[in-house]
């Protein structure tokens, strides 16, 4: 495969890994917020379900000290291509910047468990409707 397109392919992982991580934070935020502007979507059963599911297979991959998948994909992309991991487009260099930190691991396994929990206390503060009911 082409160096351009193994790049191109390694960009679009972590424009879809930002757009990951943002789903999780502005989730959590928009639920709360839902709560005092009285916003009915927040209490959507399936976009709880997925917002729980999405921070909670984090959360398990900092316990199990994993690596995230689409990290590792995109890197191998990068290294593949003969480019450095990071450095490159201006897309890539921004969002690896609001992306990646360099901090020992523990302190992600903590801010992930953290998070997790306040997911997780959103269920019983912003409670979703129950399956088939619309208020």
């Amino acid at each position: 495969m082409q160096p351009v397109l193994l790049l191109l392919l390694a960009d679009i992982i972590l424009i879809f890994h930002v757009l990951f991580v943002a789903f999780v934070v502005v989730g959590l935020l928009a639920v709360y917020a839902g709560y005092f502007l009285n916003w009915r979507w927040v209490r959507n059963r399936v976009f709880r379900i997925v917002h729980l599911c999405a921070i909670g297979y984090v959360v398990i991959q900092a316990w199990l000290g994993v690596v995230c998948p689409l990290t590792n994909w995109e890197m191998a992309l990068r290294a593949e291509a003969g480019a450095a991991t990071y450095s490159g487009s201006f897309i890539q260099y921004w969002l690896h910047s609001l992306l990646y930190f360099t901090l020992p691991a523990w302190v992600f396994v903590v801010v992930y468990t953290l998070f997790g929990s306040l997911v997780l206390a959103s269920w019983f503060v912003v409670k979703p409707h129950q399956r088939g009911s619309l208020t």
